[in-house]
């Protein structure tokens, strides 16, 4: 009698746990698909916008920090919502999700995080708040200057997919990053940003003498410069010869 009763207790019990474990997880996985759809889709027409507004700035940074712009661009899309998260808004401007303070400033909001296998979960995290959207590209590059992410450079890869899979399990615990960022590149053509300005000399220049009349070609430092300095150069070179 006892055996049995025992055996009926035990029974319960696993039938207990196994139940609320599956109404975790169900929780879980409906508030992700809630948070997801409060924060609404963004039309192709308001992304390309926002890849406009900061596109160049992310072109310069990349060039100067040995960085893929067009990865830049693609996580700041995907972790602002292309600036319509709460995070990116005034006065915070966080575009990348980064995490922790920025000279001493930061900001406490719920965000969702992978275990690595797919499941995700809620918490409280603390982010860094910035002074304008400059300060999150700059921070974000900064960021990537780490050896951590030494396979995210330019010198060290093929390809931004390289760049993009290197960021995913490091950046980001979202098993399915380096997928979403590759797509976003492709979509919008995100690759030209990569691609260095190039000002032709000619056109700077004559734009540069037809702005003010009085400057005249400098041989002597080639470029253009005022007639005065001209002729302080021109006075020197016959003083020196």
């Amino acid at each position: 009698m006892k055996e049995k009763q025992v055996t009926k207790f035990f029974l319960a019990c696993s039938t207990l746990v196994t139940c609320i474990t599956l109404g975790i997880n169900l929780t879980f996985r409906h508030a992700a698909h809630a948070v997801i759809a409060e924060s609404g889709e963004v039309s192709p027409t308001a992304t390309a916008d926002f890849i406009a507004s900061i596109g160049e700035t992310a072109r310069q940074i990349g060039q100067e920090r040995n960085l893929y712009a067009s990865v830049m661009i693609a996580q700041a899309v995907l972790e602002s919502n292309s600036g319509q998260s709460a995070l990116s808004q005034q006065p915070y401007y966080n575009f990348f999700g980064i995490k922790g303070a920025y000279n001493g400033n930061s900001v406490t909001m719920q965000t969702w995080e992978d275990d690595g296998s797919g499941y995700t979960y809620e918490v409280d995290q603390d982010f860094r708040s910035y002074n304008s959207l400059s300060d999150s590209l700059n921070d974000y590059a900064n960021l990537l200057s780490w050896d951590l992410y030494a396979d995210t450079w330019k010198s060290n890869t093929t390809s931004y997919q390289d760049a993009t899979a290197a960021l995913t399990g490091r950046y980001a615990t979202d098993t399915a990053y380096a997928d979403k960022l590759n797509a976003l590149i492709e979509q919008y053509g995100l690759t030209t940003y990569d691609d260095p300005v190039v000002v032709e000399e000619e056109n700077q220049t004559n734009s540069e003498q037809t702005t003010d009349p009085n400057h005249v070609w400098n041989k002597y430092r080639g470029s253009y410069t005022s007639k005065d300095i001209l002729a302080e150069d021109e006075a020197w070179i016959a003083y020196i010869s």
